[in-house]
């Protein structure tokens, strides 16, 4: 067993399930076996979970990977080919990468269910898709050999083909993939050493920029059927039902085919989307709201606020508070307040969905095939197994895909149940989305801090005020912690404080409130890495400390953190002198089994925030495509950056206050900083990538904001204030 494979913890999953066949003239290799583990202080997953993925191998030598993972902008795609193609010795341009069907066999890693997020893709996928690729690899040798009547060890596989070495003589892939596949399955494939690595690690293009690039690819919303109708869905209010809309005006718009209520409103359904569209706005129903209506998110964070100062569920509790008490010297007490968020991914939310006798079939981008299957079971009356998916490409996720809800799906399926056989393509609009979608919680943090006479913390006591996302929901028990009954997501980075504290008391407060919650891009870590950092900074501040020194006293017990912290003290420039008016702040958090340190310097352009420059620093594991780690560090922070500047979902008596991108706004291109990233080497197994970058840009801008103005930034989004 090489190195690599040791480094798996075998102690901690089983051990590998290979099966062969032969389909025609190709080889097929499919591999299944529960959650790997994740490298050390990874946020591994405590339900379990089953991952299956084929790979093929046809005549003509094209090699192609089946994956529950879907690919929406992340690279997942990428990463996982290099992954094979190592490990098989097949050529770069000989591999291509699908989408899987919705079947039990490719649920998981992780997950007992085909799902993809928490950043798990490249993680879960490093020993088990390699080590398939690498039996695969010796059952080409072996019947190679047999054919050469040769040793085993006379022969190796590159690049597609199976050498004999004295000999000279060589066999294609696609030569000996049927016959290959009828032979015993490797029990311990052997795995390359990092010496022999031709493309982990390296910069290899992505497998579907091309088709990105000529307009080929198609998403959930490019979806055409044949006989495809289109339709719009005129939702109630928060609070309310529709009464008295216009039926008539609706169906004399042309095109409209047919209206019809459905048990989430009032469906139009026509022969394109604009005129699907035209004719719900004909509606024009009248809203009744109910009298108990009166929900505000203004009244929420005054609830909120008064929650933290009480005592809650105990989440952690080591030392003793008063006796830190009794010995401080300063005190540090402060609130931090965090508004919804909108997922608001690039392709708006759709679904295709046509319901004939034999089941339920779908067409759509999504992160939870398990979940939609559900969803459109439940609304048809059938078994989940009667409903298909083509999973299509994503065009963006964020968490809002992965809705166990399936409130993209149902309505759809409800629509199609009344045109039997004919394929219906529901489009939610910006409007829908903002005004009618799930969103990141809102918060409260309340901290509070004994500084001893060295300045450094004696105590550390940290309250959370917010929704649990999967309370009520199939993930609830799988998403608590079964010894406090709290909900993981809402302490992940505070109950584990990598900061040297000897006296640590966390509560929670988990709230309900009429606003559907979902997990957003880095989860909880949102807004407990903003509430930790800002407050870590408060605390050097009160102490007359330099931040980065002051956090690396602290860290002597948390090297990751450490390590990050020094080298992005580094490469940034930490203390160097800055342009007139320009200040620099830092944050470091770890999450997903990353660590992330991120400088920001930023000033202030006509009295609001501007960034100038960011330097974070990921140590991530081994590295398996650098540019795409890069990308997606990138992605985080200009995706962070516009919550922490600007974005937020408000509620004003029931109702949503933003309805577009003119009162959401995102980050525009020329607001966008310069971005360098810098990638620790690192020996140690994979961790996640697409979400750790998120949380410490947040923390960061608000620490450079208080260097300048010396004024502590404790509500988001920034420019709910004017700066001086």
């Amino acid at each position: 067993m090489s190195q690599d494979l040791a480094a798996a913890s075998p102690s901690r999953r089983s051990f590998l399930k290979t099966a062969a066949l032969a389909t025609g003239s190709a080889l097929v290799v499919s591999f299944s076996l529960p959650q790997r583990a994740f490298g050390a202080g990874a946020a591994t997953p405590t339900h379990g979970g089953t991952l299956s993925a084929f790979i093929r191998i046809a005549a003509d030598g094209i090699v192609t990977l089946t994956l529950g993972k879907v690919e929406m902008g992340q690279g997942a795609h990428t990463g996982l080919a290099q992954l094979l193609a190592e490990e098989l010795e097949a050529p770069w341009a000989a591999l291509n990468v699908e989408h899987s069907p919705a079947l039990p066999a490719y649920a998981g890693p992780g997950f007992p269910m085909m799902i993809t997020g928490g950043s798990t893709s490249i993680a879960a996928c490093f020993i088990p898709l390699r080590t398939a690729a690498a039996a695969a690899r010796e059952m080409l040798v072996a019947e190679a050999a047999s054919r050469w009547n040769v040793p085993v060890s006379e022969c190796a596989a590159e690049q597609g083909v199976v050498k004999h070495g004295s000999s000279q003589r060589k066999l294609s892939y696609g030569e000996l993939a049927a016959a290959a596949g009828q032979r015993p399955v490797p029990a311990k494939p052997t795995l390359k050493s990092r010496s022999e690595w031709r493309y982990i690690g390296q910069a290899m293009p992505r497998v579907d920029s091309a088709a990105k690039s000529r307009g080929e690819t198609r998403y959930g919303i490019d979806v055409r059927r044949p006989g495809q109708r289109y339709a719009q869905l005129a939702r109630p209010p928060r609070g309310g039902r529709l009464t008295a809309a216009n039926f008539a005006a609706a169906r004399a718009v042309p095109g409209v085919t047919d209206v019809f209520e459905i048990p989430q409103g009032i469906a139009v359904v026509a022969s394109n989307t604009w005129a699907a569209k035209q004719g719900r706005d004909a509606l024009q129903p009248k809203v009744l709201i109910e009298q108990d209506a009166g929900f505000s998110t203004v009244a929420l964070a005054k609830h909120y606020s008064e929650l933290a100062k009480q005592p809650g569920q105990v989440a952690r509790a080591e030392g003793d508070l008063a006796k830190a008490a009794a010995t401080a010297t300063q005190r540090v007490e402060v609130d931090y307040a965090f508004p919804y968020l909108a997922h608001a991914p690039m392709e708006p939310l759709n679904c295709t969905a046509m319901v004939t006798p034999e089941g339920v079939q779908l067409w759509l981008g999504t992160q939870g095939q398990t979940f939609d299957q559900m969803a459109a079971a439940r609304v048809a009356g059938i078994r989940p197994d009667q409903v298909s998916i083509e999973t299509c490409m994503l065009g963006g996720g964020f968490g809002r895909r992965a809705s166990v809800a399936g409130d993209n799906v149902a309505p759809a399926v409800e629509i199609a149940k009344r045109l039997p056989g004919v394929p219906v393509q529901l489009v939610w609009t910006r409007e829908d989305d903002l005004t009618d979608g799930f969103y990141r919680p809102q918060a409260h943090h309340r901290v509070v801090v004994q500084l001893g006479a060295d300045g450094f913390p004696l105590s550390w006591q940290h309250t959370v005020v917010a929704q649990p996302l999967a309370k009520g929901t199939l993930l609830e028990r799988a998403m608590m912690n079964p010894q406090t009954g709290i909900e993981v997501t809402l302490t992940e980075g505070i109950d584990n404080l990598p900061y040297a504290v000897p006296v640590v008391h966390v509560q929670v407060h988990q709230t309900t409130a009429k606003v559907p919650v979902q997990w957003w891009r880095s989860v909880g870590s949102t807004h407990t890495a903003f509430a930790l950092e800002c407050c870590i900074d408060e605390c050097a501040h009160a102490a007359k400390q330099d931040p980065v020194a002051y956090r690396l006293a602290l860290l002597k017990d948390s090297p990751k953190e450490k390590r990050a912290l020094e080298m992005v003290a580094a490469k940034a420039g930490w203390g160097k002198p800055l342009p007139k008016g320009h200040a620099q702040g830092v944050a470091v958090a770890s999450s997903f089994g990353s660590t992330v340190a991120q400088v920001a310097e930023v000033s202030l352009v006509n009295g609001q925030p501007r960034v100038h420059r960011v330097v974070a620093v990921m140590d991530c594991g081994t590295v398996i495509n650098p540019h795409l780690v890069e990308q997606q560090v990138q992605s985080a922070i200009a995706y962070g950056l516009s919550a922490a500047l600007r974005e937020e979902i408000t509620f004003a008596a029931d109702q949503v206050e933003q309805t577009n991108f003119h009162a959401y706004q995102p980050l525009r291109l020329n607001e966008m900083p310069v971005v360098e990233v810098h990638l620790v080497e690192s020996t140690e197994p994979p961790t996640g990538v697409g979400e750790p970058g998120t949380p410490p840009i947040g923390p960061a801008v608000a620490n450079a904001l208080r260097a300048l103005t010396g004024e502590a930034v404790r509500q988001l989004p920034f420019t709910r204030r004017s700066w001086g």
